[in-house]
């Protein structure tokens, strides 16, 4: 019973994904800095109010909070877009310049006679009959 407990912790994806999430972890503190220390500020200088908070209805003597959810969804959208910009591109640059693709096998060659496209594990040719 201990060794298959001892395989499935040891397993390549379940330390792939605790390390993971200790990464994401540890990203998120830095994420939410810059967001909150750079772009809201940023945000506050051009709209006045990075917080929405402020916003709030009333109803039947119950209150609705809708400003704090408008905040939530801005954080939301400026943190994705942070994540997008500055992770995503710049990744997926790079692993495009480290990692050329790979041209893909062709799946037709020519007929020798007829000069028309077979598929490449023909035996003859569809166009003119020939043997291939």
């Amino acid at each position: 019973m201990l060794k298959g407990f001892r395989d499935f912790i040891l397993r390549g994806n379940v330390m792939d994904l605790a390390v993971a999430v200790i990464i994401g972890a540890a990203f998120t503190s830095i994420v939410t800095a810059l967001t909150t220390n750079i772009i809201n500020p940023l945000l506050g200088a051009v709209v006045g109010k990075p917080n929405f908070d402020y916003l709030v209805g009333h109803l039947h003597g119950g209150e609705i909070k809708y400003g704090t959810f408008l905040t939530a969804i801005i954080n939301f959208l400026l943190i994705a877009g942070v994540v997008y910009f500055f992770l995503v591109l710049p990744t997926q640059y790079l692993l495009k310049k480290f990692n050329p693709p790979v041209a893909a096998a062709p799946t037709t060659k020519p007929c020798p006679q007829c000069l028309g496209d077979i598929p490449v594990a023909a035996t003859r040719c569809k166009f003119c009959t020939q043997p291939v």
